[in-house]
C-alpha cells in the first residue's frame, strides 16, 4: 500500500511499495505462464528478458511469447479502464499528482524519484509497468531516441511529445551554442518554459549543464572526459586559471565525476591542443586567441607583426596580452636572446 513519510513540516513525500502492487496484479492474470511473461518482459522481479530468453524458458516461439504479451497486457488495460485492476485508480492520482509539479511528464528515473524511496534499476521498471496500466497517462518507451518517459495523456499524447521535443531540438541546433531553458522554449514556441524543459529531458540528442541546454554531442553541457570538463570550466569561468584553481573547480562542480588529481588534470592541459600554456601552470583556451609558443617566440611574432623596430614598453604591452607573465620576465628574454638586437636606446628588433 502507498506509504507517506513527513520529511518537514510542509513536504511530504509518498512513498509505494511497488512489490505489493505488481503482486496484486499479477494476481488477476489466470495463467502461469502469462504471468511468467509479463514478469521477465517488464523485468518486474529481475532484469528484463528479451523474447528470445523467455520462449526458451517457456518452450515456445519468439513470436508466441510476444501475442502473449501484447494479449495480456491488453486485457490489463481493458480491466484497469473499467476500474477493476486492484488500486490503479489510487495509483493513477499518485502518478498524476507529482506529474503536474513536473511539467507534465517526466523521465520513470525522475517519477521513481518522487513516488518511491528507492530508486533502482528494478523500481523504475515496476513503476514503468503500473503507468503504462494508468489509462490517463502515456508511456514512451525506451528507444534510441528517447529516455522512458510517462507524461498525462490530456496534455499531450506521444506523437504530440514527440514533435515538441523535436521543435526543441531544431531550436537548439538554429542557437548553435548551449542556452537556459526559457530561451529554448521561446524558440521553439512552447509557452510553458517547466514543459518544455521536461521535455527536453526525455530526449537522448539532449544534455543540460549549469542551468543551460545543448546537444549531447557539445561539451560544454556533456563533458565526457577530463579534458572536457577542464573546457567547461575554462569556458565558464572566462578567463586564464590556474591548474590548481581549475581542479578545485571541477571538484566543486555539477559533473557526474569529480573525484581527479591535480596532476591527472595538469597532464590533460598539456596534451590538448585547447590549451594553451600562458603563464607559469596558467592556461587559458586557444579559442580566445591565444597560441602555443614561449615568451621569446610571442616576442618575435610581435616584431615580424610589427615589420621593424619597437619600444621594449610596447613589446612588454602587446606580449602581455598573450602571456601572464612578469615585465622583467619579458624584458631579461629580448636582452639575452640572440633572435633580439638593440637598435637604438630601450628599442629592439629582429636579428639579422
Amino acid at each position: 500500500m502507498a506509504q507517506t513519510t513527513t520529511s518537514s513540516p510542509d513536504v511530504q513525500t509518498t512513498t509505494l511499495s511497488t512489490e505489493e502492487y505488481i503482486n496484486d496484479i499479477l494476481e488477476t492474470i489466470d495463467r502461469e505462464r502469462e504471468r511468467e511473461i509479463i514478469s521477465r518482459r517488464f523485468g518486474l522481479f529481475d532484469r528484463k528478458e528479451t523474447l528470445e530468453q523467455i520462449g526458451e524458458l517457456l518452450g515456445i516461439t519468439r513470436e508466441r511469447v510476444r501475442q502473449l504479451e501484447k494479449s495480456v497486457l491488453s486485457r490489463l488495460k481493458a480491466s484497469a479502464e473499467q476500474g477493476t485492476v486492484p488500486r490503479i485508480a489510487d495509483l493513477q492520482v499518485t502518478f498524476i499528482e507529482k506529474l503536474h509539479h513536473m511539467g507534465e511528464l517526466a523521465r520513470v528515473s525522475t517519477l521513481t524519484e518522487q513516488v518511491s524511496d528507492t530508486h533502482t534499476k528494478l523500481e523504475q521498471a515496476r513503476i514503468a509497468f503500473l503507468a503504462q496500466l494508468c489509462p490517463e497517462l502515456i508511456v514512451i518507451n525506451d528507444d534510441d531516441h528517447f529516455h522512458m518517459t510517462v507524461g498525462i495523456l490530456a496534455t499531450r499524447d506521444a506523437h504530440a511529445i514527440k514533435a515538441d521535443v523535436a521543435k526543441i531540438i531544431d531550436a537548439i541546433k538554429k542557437a548553435g551554442e548551449p542556452s537556459d531553458i526559457e530561451a529554448v522554449s521561446k524558440a521553439a514556441s512552447i509557452s510553458d518554459v517547466q514543459q518544455a524543459g521536461a521535455l527536453a529531458s526525455t530526449s537522448k540528442a539532449l544534455a543540460t549543464l549549469n542551468g543551460r541546454w545543448g546537444l549531447v554531442k557539445w561539451p560544454m553541457v556533456n563533458p565526457k572526459n577530463i579534458r572536457d570538463k577542464i573546457y567547461v570550466i575554462l569556458k565558464e569561468h572566462g578567463k586564464h586559471m590556474h591548474f590548481n584553481e581549475i581542479a578545485e573547480a571541477i571538484k566543486g562542480s555539477e559533473f557526474k565525476r569529480k573525484d581527479v588529481t591535480t596532476q591527472a588534470i595538469h597532464n590533460e592541459l598539456i596534451k590538448d591542443k585547447r590549451f594553451v600554456l600562458i603563464g607559469r601552470g596558467i592556461y587559458a583556451l586557444k579559442e580566445w586567441g591565444y597560441e602555443k609558443g614561449t615568451v621569446s617566440d610571442i616576442i618575435s611574432d610581435v616584431l615580424k607583426q610589427e615589420g621593424g623596430p619597437l619600444h621594449r614598453d610596447e613589446i612588454v604591452k602587446r606580449v602581455l596580452k598573450s602571456r601572464y607573465v612578469k615585465e622583467t620576465t619579458i624584458l631579461l628574454n629580448l636582452q639575452g636572446k640572440p633572435q633580439f638586437k638593440r637598435v637604438a636606446k630601450a628599442t629592439y628588433a629582429l636579428a639579422e
